[in-house]
């Protein structure tokens, strides 16, 4: 696929009979979201309640919030965009995303034994010191900050294509709407009050999905054969759609440069900093493990209807159809409900309608979720302790001040790039995450020699190496949809770092522990096998 340059708003993907009740119905669904959060905006003062819920959430209803965590605009849109346009690629890169929680039910009980719920609480497992919460914090931002820039990004495209505009103004326009609309929420916003919105979210996305892929297949006569051949056939290589190597990403890079897409995803799609917030909410370690063999089978399903949404997509619209109104893909599903039943239907009226609502609550609930994570660890681990006389009340006022400062900073940022291909963020973030927060958890779960120095070279060595490698990556420079497609520094070959960033990370630990005295041997472990702690 090539470079494309959005249209000027001279395709209407929704159609002129929905356009208006569509908005209508929109802005309805808005007002009483917003309403409802205003609603159960949360009074409790106390900071430690407000951050974790009490720790009294269930182990079905956390299960169910942390699936829905999993379900953001960006996998809703660009996952099934990413299937309908480079067949065998996408559907690699959903199954990844979809096996990410099975690589936190290895951790989620010894991170909830812990009683810690930020990264830097985690990171000072081993030793003590503001420095380890210091470090937690710049990853929690790094990690958090391009993705939220992108959700907002997502989110205003597909609001501007759900209400039948796709020019770069208007989705400009949407995504400052949104954007604002968003930030009152997070300003109110804590984790129980946002957990009932996810909870919402899961079925209401499941039915929509299914709705759509069933109509799908209907159109194809119930066969799933007929579907993929037809998707095949539709697509711009029919031969080479459902094998890999038609996404350019990974189109020449060979094998290797697929097993770092793959560990970057898997690694570090569990180790986001809003997800060991939330299995840090469960009332036991029991039940967090639980939670996420629930969210597991719900986010599984969940990856399964975007793939058939996907394929169903490249069969029903084609995929230069949809490559005509957004060449990310991301009106993939959008014009899958507007194509499967006649124009002019009520029923299409209200599929279009709940897909709108869907994404609202997609990018409400994502970008929410994100920066009320990434406050807590500056609050909690920065700002609170670097002054001692703060009261309960002050930290809770820092926490809303940053969480609207951070949602205004990432917004202004996501209309700065809005024409930019940037869409490799969410790979760095991955693999920041992935480098910077996985090795430092197993090492300090599973090794009683790590320590404070091998826990920093650990986390600032993988850190520049993702940086450094991003930089010098085909997604930055040398390639069609690299950010400056016109100069070539791609010295590293492969699309993401976690080929190199992952195990150097390993190594860095290792020998930072191994240079230096003073370990917690044995302590550590005692204290996790305590039944309770704190």
């Amino acid at each position: 696929m090539t470079r494309h340059t959005m249209s000027s708003g001279l395709l209407n993907p929704v159609g002129s009979d929905a356009g208006g009740a569509v908005i209508t119905a929109f802005l309805v669904f808005v007002a009483v979201c917003l309403l409802w959060v205003f609603t159960l905006a949360a009074q409790d003062e106390n900071p430690e309640r407000l951050y974790t819920a009490g720790r009294s959430l269930s182990p079905v209803f956390n299960g169910f919030a942390m699936a829905g965590e999993q379900i953001s605009v960006v996998s809703l849109f660009a996952t099934t965009g990413a299937v309908a346009l480079f067949g065998y690629d996408g559907f690699a890169t959903a199954v990844d995303s979809a096996v990410a929680l099975a690589v936190m039910l290895l951790l989620a009980q010894r991170i909830r034994r812990s009683g810690h719920y930020t990264l830097g609480g985690l990171f000072t497992l081993r030793a003590s010191g503001q420095g380890l919460r210091t470090a937690a914090a710049v990853v929690t931002l790094v990690i958090t900050i391009p993705l939220l820039v992108i959700q907002l990004r997502a989110g205003g495209i597909s609001a501007a294509l759900l209400i039948g505009k796709s020019s770069s103004e208007a989705q400009i326009a949407c995504t400052v709407l949104m954007g604002g609309l968003i930030v009152c929420f997070a300003a109110v916003a804590d984790l129980k009050g946002t957990s009932l919105l996810q909870v919402v979210k899961v079925p209401v996305t499941l039915l929509a999905l299914a709705v759509v892929a069933l109509l799908s297949l209907r159109k194809m006569e119930w066969d799933p054969g007929v579907l993929l051949e037809t998707a095949a056939r539709n697509s711009v290589d029919p031969e080479g759609f459902l094998t890999p190597g038609l996404w350019a990403h990974t189109a020449g890079l060979g094998s290797l440069n697929t097993v770092s897409d793959h560990v970057v995803v898997v690694l570090g799609t569990a180790m986001l900093p809003h997800l060991i917030l939330r299995v840090s909410a469960s009332s036991t370690p029991h039940t967090a493990r639980r939670s996420v063999s629930i969210a597991t089978g719900l986010v599984g399903a969940f990856f399964l209807l975007l793939i058939t949404t996907g394929f169903a997509a490249a069969a029903v619209v084609g995929t230069q159809g949809i490559a005509s109104v957004d060449p990310n893909g991301q009106a993939a599903p959008v014009l899958l409900a507007a194509g499967v039943l006649g124009y002019g239907s009520d029923p299409r009226i209200v599929l279009i309608t709940v897909m709108a609502c869907v994404a609202f609550m997609a990018v409400l609930t994502g970008v929410t979720s994100i920066s009320f994570a990434a406050a807590v660890s500056l609050t909690h681990d920065v700002f609170a302790r670097t002054r001692q006389s703060r009261t309960d009340q002050g930290e809770v006022r820092a926490l809303r001040s940053v969480v609207v400062g951070l949602c205004v900073l990432c917004l202004a940022l996501s209309v700065a790039v809005h024409r930019q291909p940037v869409e490799f963020l969410v790979t760095f973030s991955l693999s920041v995450a992935a480098a910077c927060v996985f090795p430092v958890l197993v090492y300090s779960f599973f090794w009683d020699g790590f320590n404070r120095r091998g826990l920093l070279w650990s986390v600032y060595g993988g850190l520049f190496l993702c940086v450094v490698l991003t930089f010098l990556s085909p997604t930055v420079s040398g390639t069609s949809y690299a950010v400056w497609p016109d100069v070539d520094f791609s010295w590293y070959p492969y699309h993401s770092p976690g080929l190199v960033a992952v195990p150097a990370a390993f190594v860095l630990g290792w020998l930072g522990s191994n240079s230096s005295a003073g370990g917690t041997r044995g302590a550590f472990r005692r204290a996790l096998s305590r039944d309770t702690v704190r």
